[in-house]
């Protein structure tokens, strides 16, 4: 039928004039081609996907999904993503090794089960249950998680079990708990479209997070203001009418000051704190001591900036705050979470559309993976370990006594810890590369050299494991299905797209098999992430992460459903607190008193500068999926340090980056967004060039985060570049071709967001 040229969009006419017919001749590129709906797996935005299967069943190729999470966007990372999927560096058999002495080989399933269980029992019956421990991680499907936690104390009966999530959200997981009473961003993405201020605190959401930009952008087309409180002035923050560049490690000195200001020119809300805060007059007290003055000299920024913040802020009607990595990875990382919660509060701007607040999970499943129990202090539901309801609870759900269920253990960097003084001698790790993502790399390396026996699950032979003893091939995401939570806490399903290799297993087969071979199978009785994931519906039932309404079949029909969720007619709770309640009992927001205080790392004549570390578009987390994608490594072949002009350094010269824990050299890229006072390196590399080799381990003693984003520094002019390694590969296997010209290059990018596709000179 032909279109009515009167009712046909504006330029319809003039494109069907010039010849083109719209959906007329295009043809699929593979005949028997099949798109396999999913979302991608890296950061917590979570954007929707098409795998392109061909009629072999292979997955070959990626087109966006006009989800509406990412309505048809995907960045770098995930244009990529699907050529991890059938990549020549695969591990596609176990690898074993019965001494360190002994370069790894392929073995049978058989034989590496048999020797891990083996070890597994040597060690605890010489050495007790809490000898061996077990370290997850925040990229797997939230079913995983939820067996992580069920196999360390059921099946291992170790209380040492944590994840790599511990380096991620926590700073603002204990926030959300002390002041909310839940563990979650209280507004959805398409609120930012809603308001009218927009705060955005330590996150580089260009880079780390591209396709949440349009929220942002959003929001500023319908008038809008946008802040960005961060040292460096990233892509969004250049787009910003405010930028505040405080010092790293100076946040909650900047929003106590902030809060100073709101207050002292009425700008409260003193009905909605009255009715629903609990307190406010000790917070109010002690911001008291942070005027714009005092604060302005230790974040090292004007007076002006501070009152403007707090003008557009509390005077917008409607204005959401969201942070990152930059307020969390701080020694003191709950209290900065805490003082910006303590804003959004005073001015009333909570549990609205377009007002609220909002942390931005940094790993696929950020949220998905800290909720079911494989985090040292929680159980399955966000419920805590040290209750004895819950536990009373959870011990009924997984058929064990109460007295069999471990106690809380320790965090991640503890356990390295505790590595190095014999506390725990074995380890089973999942997905995760503590070699790259860990501070302290030397302190770290020492930790896993010392343990008696360590294996890892993996799809590729990171730095970590490629120092294990057994080595267990698992699949990617494509291979399996299963459910993540995004940053919004939306529960989204994961579809499969094709079968794994001949010889690799899913997460879920090997720790069922592990558990059947110590003695526990009766309990890990699941052929698959469904039969998981209904367990999982019933352990989180009447909890405050409550997933019992959210099934696979609601999930594939709405596209995702936000928890808690409490029965299959529930249509979920995108938004927190519309009801003016939070989950404490009470139903107050118990609001919490900050006081700042430096870094752990002092300054001196000998360290006069900061380091701060962070992410790049290009690449994700350790770098042990992306550093094997070409057009990735293309982009981003190495790691730089961001160094201001004043220093006299010219783009591509060797700086030797100085700690007091080591030194590394990296390419200068000269630049004025960054503080003069302050230098930038990505961590996603390994030794020498590892970031973390530099970062220091000090932990914030709530979260037990580590204090990444800030520590002592001094730079200085060196000779030659430190070589970037090859990512490792399996025995027999040569590193792959094409990521490798690349690597050696020994310029910094173009631009902090990576090489683009500027001429290089």
């Amino acid at each position: 039928m032909p279109i009515d040229p009167t009712i046909a969009p504006p330029g319809t006419r003039t494109f069907r004039d010039a010849g083109g017919i719209p959906a007329d001749s295009w043809r699929a590129d593979q005949s028997g081609e099949t798109l396999v709906p999913t979302h991608c797996c890296f950061c917590g935005v979570q954007c929707g996907m098409y795998l392109r299967v061909n009629k072999a069943g292979r997955v070959f190729g990626v087109e966006p999904r006009n989800h509406d999470i990412n309505r048809m966007r995907l960045c770098p990372k995930g244009i990529n993503a699907y050529q991890q999927v059938n990549h020549p560096d695969r591990l596609t058999a176990p690898l074993i090794r019965r001494s360190r002495d002994e370069p790894l080989r392929e073995c049978s399933w058989d034989e590496a089960l048999d020797f891990t269980v083996a070890e597994i029992r040597r060690i605890q019956e010489s050495h007790g249950a809490d000898a061996f421990g077990m370290l997850g991680g925040a990229s797997l499907y939230t079913e995983k998680t939820y067996l992580v936690g069920k196999f360390a104390r059921v099946a291992l009966k170790t209380r040492h079990v944590d994840y790599n999530g511990r380096l991620c959200m926590v700073s603002a997981a204990g926030a959300n708990k002390l002041a909310f009473g839940i563990d979650r961003a209280g507004n959805p993405f398409s609120d930012i479209l809603l308001s009218d201020c927009v705060l955005l605190a330590g996150a580089n959401v260009g880079e780390c997070f591209p396709v949440m930009t349009q929220y942002l952008w959003g929001a500023r087309d319908r008038g809008a203001r946008l802040i960005v409180v961060d040292p460096r002035e990233t892509a969004v923050a250049r787009t910003a009418d405010l930028h505040v560049p405080i010092k790293p490690g100076t946040d909650s000195a900047f929003f106590n000051a902030v809060l100073h200001v709101i207050i002292r020119e009425g700008l409260t809300d003193e009905t909605y704190l009255a009715r629903h805060a609990t307190g406010w007059d000790d917070v109010k007290a002690t911001v008291q001591d942070y005027p714009p003055e005092r604060a302005a000299g230790i974040c090292g920024v004007r007076v002006e900036q501070i009152e403007q913040v707090a003008r557009w802020f509390a005077g917008a009607e409607r204005a959401m705050a969201w942070h990152a990595r930059g307020v969390e990875h701080h020694s003191q990382g709950v209290e900065n979470c805490l003082s910006i919660i303590n804003m959004c509060v005073a001015t009333g701007h909570i549990g609205r559309p377009g007002a609220g607040y909002g942390t931005i999970t940094g790993q696929g499943n950020g949220q998905g993976g800290r909720e079911h129990g494989q985090k040292s202090d929680l159980l399955p539901g966000g419920r805590s370990i040290t209750n004895p309801e819950h536990r009373r609870q959870i011990c009924a759900i997984w058929g064990i006594e109460e007295s069999e269920l471990p106690p809380a253990g320790t965090s991640m960097m503890e356990m390295v810890h505790q590595m190095r003084r014999q506390e725990i001698r074995g380890l089973l790790g999942v997905c995760n590369n503590p070699f790259v993502s860990l501070p302290n790399y030397h302190v770290v390396k020492e930790g896993y050299d010392t343990l008696e026996f360590h294996v890892q699950l993996d799809f590729f032979l990171s730095e970590t494991a490629e120092r294990a003893d057994v080595v267990l091939p698992v699949t990617v995401w494509a291979e399996d299905e299963g459910v993540m939570a995004n940053a919004e806490a939306r529960v989204v399903k994961h579809n499969r797209a094709q079968d794994p290799p001949p010889g690799v297993r899913t997460d879920t087969w090997v720790l069922c098999e592990l558990a059947r071979r110590l003695g526990a199978g009766d309990k890990f009785d699941f052929t698959g992430s469904r039969d998981v994931f209904e367990e999982l519906r019933t352990a989180s039932a009447g909890t405050v992460n409550d997933y019992y309404g959210i099934t696979y079949e609601r999930l594939e029909e709405t596209g995702g459903i936000s928890w808690p969720c409490p029965t299959t007619e529930h249509p979920g709770t995108p938004r927190l607190f519309e009801d003016g309640r939070t989950y404490h009992p009470d139903g107050k927001i118990h609001l919490q008193t900050v006081e700042w205080h430096p870094p752990i790392d002092p300054y001196s004549d000998e360290f006069p500068l900061s380091l701060t570390t962070g992410r790049t578009v290009a690449q994700y987390l350790s770098g042990n999926q992306t550093r094997r994608l070409g057009a990735l490594v293309e982009q981003a072949p190495r790691p730089w340090v961001e160094v201001h002009p004043s220093h006299g350094f010219r783009n591509g010269d060797p700086v030797r980056v100085v700690t007091r824990r080591g030194s590394a050299v990296y390419p200068a890229l000269v630049l004025e967004a960054i503080r003069p006072d302050t230098v930038f390196v990505p961590y996603h590399w390994p030794y020498p060039t590892a970031a973390n080799a530099l970062t220091i381990d000090a932990l914030d003693p709530r979260s037990k985060i580590p204090e990444y984003k800030v520590c002592a520094a001094r730079i200085e002019a060196a000779a030659a570049l430190d070589e970037v390694p090859a990512p490792p590969t399996g025995p027999g296997h040569e590193a792959y071709p094409e990521t490798q010209v690349s690597r050696t290059d020994p310029l910094p990018p173009t631009a902090p967001q990576g090489r683009g596709t500027a001429e290089r000179g």
